[in-house]
């Protein structure tokens, strides 16, 4: 009887370590297209479908004007909060839609306060400063294969000893809504580069018995001056430097940026739904629909 109850405790210890092991845990190949989009998803998101990822960075915003000194204008403190949910094609196989919202906060380059107003030191006016809110900031649809059948590759991933790098730079040159309809002829066009640089520990991401993994990145921008500082076309441009990575959970984000959520934009403590079917918005979207209310709202005051 003894011996039985020994060998019954023996079977459930080896069955308790066998469920809590990952049972189909290996090591990712980059160079296949489903390992390699894996390797994105976990990189992005969270550990499975609906488990959110936030991303947090902090960092300075620099001016950029021909014949003066670049001006350190203010510090940044940001962050995105997404989700990946699978998604299925005959042709293409498994894939997944990144969901996310994100806001950044401009903060004064000696308290670190939020800033809600900043003299223009260009113009000497006093203007209201609008935070980048932007909701939602969705990915298109990504597959291990094209829709001609080419395999999805992570062209730009390398690894160096246990890290690997992934640098994305991605040149913006498209329609502004706060431009009027001939941009083609006469300019006008939005015009920005952001540059993202991933780094990660290569085991935590390739080996699958973890869940997921928490890459850094550095991001920086450069673009047109955002349209709240009313620059009047004034030759220019403006400067983001910031760093980052992925966090645990949302707790983990600075006080500052949890105390400003709290107070103006609570919704983004979760993601959209994956199934979020609206148009990204960016500052450029947001801030013509803030103009117009203000607009629409002093019509009918007359």
């Amino acid at each position: 009887m003894k011996r039985y109850f020994r060998r019954t405790a023996t079977l459930a210890v080896i069955a308790a370590t066998t469920l809590a092991a990952p049972i189909s845990a290996r090591t990712l190949d980059p160079d296949k297209p489903e390992d390699a989009l894996e390797i994105m998803k976990r990189m992005q998101c969270g550990e499975a479908d609906g488990v959110p990822a936030v991303y947090h960075w902090s960092g300075k915003v620099y001016s950029r004007v021909r014949g003066e000194p670049d001006r350190h204008l203010f510090n940044g403190e940001g962050m995105n909060i997404r989700q990946c949910v699978r998604i299925e094609d005959p042709k293409r196989g498994v894939g997944y839609r990144q969901v996310s919202r994100e806001v950044m906060f401009y903060l004064d380059p000696e308290t670190n306060e939020v800033l809600r107003t900043w003299e223009n030191p260009w113009t000497g006016e006093t203007v209201n400063v609008m935070q980048i809110a932007n909701d939602p900031v969705n990915s298109r649809p990504n597959y291990p294969y094209a829709a001609d059948g080419a395999p999805f590759k992570m062209s730009s991933l390398r690894r160096q000893g246990q890290w690997l790098f992934m640098p994305f730079e991605a040149p913006l040159f498209y329609h502004n809504v706060l431009a009027g309809d001939y941009q083609d002829y006469v300019g006008n066009k939005y015009h920005a580069m952001e540059i993202f640089d991933f780094a990660m520990l290569a085991d935590e991401m390739l080996d699958t018995k973890n869940p997921t993994a928490y890459p850094t990145v550095s991001w920086v921008r450069i673009s047109d001056w955002m349209p709240w500082m009313k620059m009047r076309g004034r030759q220019g441009q403006i400067v983001f430097n910031a760093m980052g990575a992925k966090l645990k959970k949302y707790e983990d984000l600075p006080k500052v940026i949890k105390d400003e959520v709290a107070l103006n934009h609570p919704e983004y403590t979760t993601p959209p739904p994956g199934d979020d079917p609206r148009p990204n918005e960016t500052t450029w979207t947001v801030f013509k629909k803030m103009v117009d209310a203000e607009r629409a709202a002093k019509a009918q005051e007359k």
